[in-house]
């Protein structure tokens, strides 16, 4: 018996799949008919490390710099530039994007987080979880000469605002 690439397009597994056609094919979401409405998606995510590592990193006397004020700027960078990552991600204009650092020094660890927003007709979820990971992999990078035990974890969306769906809140 042979297994079909695809599941069958008549079953419920595509209900909500939105990234798939009828015949099961990949396709980028068609937004034309969604209203434009102020969109905000928030994403986190954590980098464990030594303790030492940490000690580095908040006395911005790691070799190659300011650790997180250029995880910061890397991560804007990539909120900006999610839909040259992600094959179905629509290119946005983007209206603004934060990211915020906190340090975690009982569980020895670095929290991103980052909001996104637009003015446009799809979320913003995917450039926010994009900027949080490039964040955390920029610390990973600059910091993997003396630590290369850090774990990435934790990394999702907090919350979602605007368009047809409404509000989302973990």
């Amino acid at each position: 018996m042979t297994a079909n690439k695809f599941p069958d397009p008549a079953s419920d597994v595509h209900e909500g799949l939105t990234h798939f056609d009828a015949a099961g094919q990949a396709h980028m979401v068609d937004v034309a008919h969604k209203k434009e409405t102020h969109r905000i998606a928030i994403a986190s995510g954590t980098i464990g490390m030594q303790p030492e590592t940490l000690a580095l990193i908040q006395s911005g006397s790691a070799k190659k710099g300011d650790v997180l004020g250029i995880a910061r700027i890397a991560a804007i960078m990539a909120a900006k530039r999610t839909s040259d990552l992600i094959p179905l991600c629509h290119p946005l204009a983007l209206t603004r994007v934060t990211v915020d650092f906190s340090i975690d020094a009982i569980r020895c660890c670095v929290l991103c987080t980052v909001q996104v927003e637009t003015c446009g007709k799809t979320g913003v979820e995917m450039e926010a979880l994009t900027a949080v990971q490039i964040g955390l992999l920029t610390i990973y990078d600059m910091c993997k000469a003396v630590d290369r035990s850090m774990v990435m974890r934790d990394i999702r969306v907090l919350e979602k605002h605007g368009g047809k769906s409404g509000d989302w809140i973990v």
